[in-house]
């Protein structure tokens, strides 16, 4: 039994999901929660022309903007790349297609997929070039904006600890998007500190049921020197 639901696989069949031209949602907050083993994995295996969806563009070589600084990614939806100029460089020059969004809305969009609705209602940029080509629906009459929900292919989201079922625990503020990418995506994988057995943790910190996630991977930890050190 403990066999059968062990979700726990090698890194190197995690990344038989990932592939070229996929659309890959990711965790993280100025590389805080970004899974660094399997950034490094994607990295090393040459997936290029990605989609990505993801809160920030981390830093030159801070989580998953090492991929941005690769040139691996084709496309992005994100609230703010200022902290990679690398990704302002690739977007001014045309090599990389940047939408924006505000972080809110952003993260109830990724929210919206995960829970299987259609989109969500807006007001912010109403009256600006924001509204360009965006449906409005009158709700007690006044007007918002309709954004689509947002979902991956595959999400990579990183944790704490999770039990061999997949439910996650995370550390802090490295908790950040990543709740969400776990949800919003066809597959899901964990990047964890530390995997226990089933029952192991506690119900009450259990953030990310067992359910949302696909695949477990241990991680061999940071490998990239924060902007602060």
């Amino acid at each position: 039994m403990r066999q059968t639901l062990s979700k726990v696989v090698s890194l190197e069949e995690a990344l038989t999901h990932i592939t070229d031209g996929i659309t890959l949602m990711y965790g993280g907050f100025g590389g805080i929660g970004s899974p660094p083993t399997l950034i490094d994995g994607i990295l090393k295996k040459g997936v290029s022309n990605l989609d990505l969806i993801g809160n920030d563009t981390g830093f030159p070589d801070v989580g998953i903007g090492r991929l941005v600084t690769a040139g691996r990614v084709r496309s992005l939806i994100t609230s703010h790349i200022g902290s990679n100029p690398n990704a302002g460089r690739l977007m001014t020059e045309g090599k990389m297609k940047v939408t924006f969004y505000p972080q809110g809305t952003l993260a109830e969009k990724i929210r919206a997929g995960g829970m299987g609705l259609g989109g969500i209602l807006v007001d912010v940029g109403l009256g600006t070039i924001v509204e360009d080509g965006k449906q409005k629906i009158k709700v007690e009459g006044k007007t918002y904006m309709v954004e689509p929900a947002l979902t991956a292919k595959v999400g990579i989201v990183y944790a704490l600890k999770a039990d061999e079922y997949g439910n996650l625990v995370y550390d802090k503020s490295a908790r950040n998007f990543n709740p969400l990418v776990a949800m919003a995506a066809d597959i899901t994988i964990a990047e964890v500190e530390e995997i226990v057995p089933l029952g192991e943790l506690d119900p009450e910190c259990v953030v990310t049921p067992g359910v949302y996630v696909d695949y477990i991977v241990k991680s061999e930890g940071v490998n990239w020197k924060w902007a602060w050190e």
